[in-house]
């Protein structure tokens, strides 16, 4: 037990700001990451129940652009400096609006149509917290 006056060393800290910016232990700390891994995950069951022609052409363009939204999340935030950071969470914008192009063209396809309502709101969630954490990384430019 310590005593009176005497300080603890702290546990592992986790500082988050609006849209999960801000310094993290691990990047699956951060609430942008959680949301954008949920979304790759949804785009996976989603585009399983395309048609097998569209294999190695829509669906592995729509999986591979939501991986990218994921990893370049987790990658830009244990980069050390707010200019990498910022670079991959670009990056990720990036795709993210990729997989925004890859959706609209699902439906106009009329593949999946009734689930791609909810993939919308995802990716529109996702967008708004990436945007927060990428303008974090600017601010500290």
């Amino acid at each position: 037990m310590a005593q009176a006056g005497s300080r603890q060393p702290p546990g592992p800290r986790v500082l988050r700001r609006a849209g999960g910016a801000g310094r993290t232990e691990r990047f699956e700390d951060l609430e942008v990451w959680r949301k954008a891994h949920a979304l790759v995950l949804a785009i996976y069951r989603v585009t399983a129940l395309f048609p097998v022609a569209e294999r190695f052409g829509l669906t592995s363009q729509m999986r591979r652009a939501a991986v990218s939204i994921a990893a370049n999340i987790a990658e830009g935030a244990k980069k050390r400096t707010a200019r990498d950071q910022s670079n991959f969470y670009n990056t990720a914008q990036g795709s993210l609006e990729e997989l925004r192009y890859y959706l609209i063209l699902s439906r106009d396809l009329k593949y999946r149509a009734d689930g791609l309502d909810s993939l919308n709101a995802q990716l529109d969630e996702v967008g708004r917290m990436l945007y927060a954490l990428a303008q974090a990384a600017v601010r500290k430019l």
